[in-house]
Parts: structure tokens; C-alpha cells; sequence
């Protein structure tokens, strides 16, 4: 009896020898060098923060994800796959679009929406293929690009809006231009070395007239301090050349800013519009280019927690439409006057495109994609 159970002891240990030298023998290393780990789900784009279109291309678009990379769908965003992987990650603040040649593309680097668990971009980059390849334009220790612009009928001509270090000072900040299509870059305007430009449209009717906001914010790990000396509006009439501070004009807001977002309707360069965050703030809408306002909304709904929102978008085929991204979707019929929100996907809206072919056609960047 004894001798049966040693002899099954060794017969086991016998096999279970046998079994682990076939199972060594069977693995060959060399078939799994070329195996690389993908996802397999499951999917969610995460939070977003820019979006671009191709005017009269309801199919093609491309935004930034905060979590890294730019995404494209050629099927109007039934699926989307990355196009900047092998070039550049990290989280994304702008992606713009030339309308004159819709193969070359504008990104900039670092989400904008400064949260504290913010994270900052790799500057700018380009692609003049329609982001089969890329490109990089520096502008590294810009850190957050919040806004690109890029001449409507020349594609070389690019302005940027760069915020800078958030929880420290530097000098790599406020608005950039480049003439020869971001080989290089001159400072066309800057404040100091803690005030950084957080939004920037060109007037589309004539693209030498420029408006900018400039934002003095200072982030911490557990607090946020938005505005302050330097937060205000800006505007050019020479292409950059010169600027003119604004933000004390007839009918702004007294007392200290924090950011502002800024509007140009399509229709008429003389309309102008400004979401300000300050003690009375609110919707501001000038009529004479921004010489003088008025007040059009002191609704809360518009600018809560302006910080994280604060844009606004002219509508391309009705100069009394206007469209306002925060935790809800806004839209105005009246200009400015009153809203109604739009329900949408996903709340927590970040950024908007408007084909300006057709004021339909609309793209939104929000906290759960594009």
C-alpha cells in the first residue's frame, strides 16, 4: 500500500515535470516581440476643449482631447481614430483649420480649461496634409494654447493666443503671429510675465482687425486665482502692428477682470460681442466696432464658473444669433438679449465650430468629446 502511493507521488510529479518542459519548449519569445497592447474599450473620448470643421464638409472633423492627441472622423463622427500619435502627445488646447486649404492644420498644446488636475501641451505643431503628417512650429514653453486663428485667405498668416505657465511666471505668453506659416514667431502683444492671452478672433470681413483678451490666472494645486492687473480687451486695426487697450471703453464694467470671451459676427464687422467675468459682468454687445457697449444679459447661467467656460460664437447667417458654451449649450435669437439652451449630448460645452457654409452644420467640444 505504501509502495502504490509513492509510486503515484513520483508518477505525478514525473508528468507535472513532463508538462512544464513541453510548455517551455512550446513558447518561442521571438513570436511575441512584435505584439503591441491596443484598446479594445471600453470608449469614451473624455473631456474636449476644441473642435474644427471644413466648411461645406459635413463628414471630416478633428478635435483636441484634454486626456492627449488630435482625433479625426471622416464619417461625420460615427467613429474617429488619432491622427498625432508618433508625433506628439499630451493634453490639446486648439485646433484650427485654414478655410483657404483645408489640408493644412493648426494645433496648440494644453488644455485651457484649468482645473486642477490641468496638464500642459508640447506648443505648436502643424500639418500641411491633412494630419497624415506632422510637424512641429515650438512655442514649447507656451505650455497652454488656448486659441488659433488663421487668416481666411492666407494660410501662412497665423496668430496665436498663448496663456503661459499656470502656476508660475514666464515670458513665453500672450498673443504670437507668424507670417511664413509658424517657421517663426514674433510677440505682438504681452503684458508681463503673469498675464497670458486666452482668446483671439480675427473680424472675417477684414482679418487685419484683430480682438484679444488677456488673462491674468494663477493656479495652485488646491485653489485658482482668475484675474487681476493686466485681464482685459484688446484691439488691433493693423494686423497686429499696434494694439489698443478697450476694456475701459463707454459701458464695460468697472473694476478689475478676470477672462473674457470674445465674438465678431460674419454679417456685420461692427458687431462686436464680450462674455466678462467680473463683480458686474455679464454679456456685452458694441455695435461701433467696440467703441461703446451695452449690457445685454447679466444672466448667471452664461458665466458660472467662468473659469472653465467663457465662450461665445457669432452665428455665420443671422448677426442677431449668438451662441454661449458653459455647463448648458445657449443659443440667442435676439442678440443677446435672452437665451434658450439647446440640449445636447453631453453638458460641460468648451468649444463650438460653425461651418460658414451652413449655420446648421454645427460641431461642440465638451467634457465628454467631440
Amino acid at each position: 500500500m505504501r509502495i502504490s502511493k509513492q509510486l503515484i507521488k513520483i508518477t505525478i510529479l514525473f508528468l507535472v515535470g513532463i508538462t512544464a518542459m513541453n510548455a517551455k519548449e512550446r513558447f518561442n519569445e521571438s513570436l511575441y516581440k512584435a505584439l503591441k497592447y491596443r484598446n479594445i474599450g471600453p470608449f469614451r473620448g473624455g473631456r474636449s476643449a476644441s473642435v474644427a470643421g471644413v466648411p461645406g464638409n459635413k463628414f471630416l472633423a478633428y478635435f483636441g482631447a484634454t486626456g492627449g492627441g488630435v482625433w479625426e472622423t471622416k464619417n461625420g463622427g460615427q467613429t474617429w481614430g488619432n491622427i498625432s500619435d508618433g508625433y506628439f502627445g499630451g493634453s490639446i488646447g486648439a485646433v484650427t483649420v485654414s478655410e483657404w486649404d483645408p489640408n493644412v492644420i493648426y494645433v496648440g498644446g494644453g488644455e485651457v480649461t484649468v482645473r486642477g488636475n490641468v496638464s500642459h501641451g508640447d506648443g505648436m505643431w502643424k500639418s500641411t496634409d491633412a494630419g497624415k503628417t506632422w510637424k512641429s512650429l515650438g512655442l514649447k514653453d507656451s505650455r497652454h494654447i488656448p486659441r488659433i486663428r488663421v487668416h481666411p485667405r492666407n494660410p501662412d498668416i497665423v496668430y496665436v493666443a498663448a496663456l503661459g505657465h499656470l502656476f508660475g511666471p514666464n515670458e513665453e505668453r500672450g498673443v504670437y503671429r507668424s507670417k511664413d506659416g509658424g517657421e517663426n514667431w514674433e510677440k505682438v502683444l504681452y503684458i508681463n510675465d503673469e498675464v497670458g492671452a486666452c482668446d483671439l478672433i480675427l473680424d472675417p470681413n477684414n482679418p487685419r482687425i484683430i480682438y484679444a483678451s488677456t488673462w491674468r490666472i494663477k493656479r495652485t494645486p488646491y485653489s485658482l486665482e482668475s484675474g487681476g492687473e493686466g485681464s482685459g480687451l484688446w484691439k488691433s486695426t493693423d494686423g497686429g502692428d499696434t494694439w489698443k487697450e478697450i476694456t475701459r471703453n463707454k459701458g464695460l464694467p468697472e473694476g478689475l477682470v478676470g477672462i473674457i470671451g470674445i465674438a465678431v459676427s460674419p454679417l456685420n464687422s461692427d458687431r462686436v460681442w464680450a462674455l466678462i467675468e467680473n463683480r458686474n459682468g455679464g454679456l456685452f454687445r458694441s455695435d461701433d466696432g467696440g467703441e461703446t457697449w451695452q449690457k445685454t444679459s447679466s444672466d448667471n447661467n452664461l458665466r458660472q464658473r467662468a473659469w472653465y467656460y467663457t465662450r461665445i460664437y457669432a452665428d455665420t447667417e443671422n448677426e442677431d444669433v449668438l451662441y454661449v458654451a458653459n455647463v448648458q449649450f445657449w443659443r440667442s435669437k435676439d442678440g443677446g438679449k435672452t437665451f434658450k439652451s439647446i440640449r445636447t449630448p453631453h453638458g460641460d460645452h468648451h468649444d463650438l465650430w460653425i461651418d460658414p457654409m451652413d449655420s446648421k452644420h454645427l460641431l461642440i467640444a465638451d467634457d465628454g468629446g467631440g
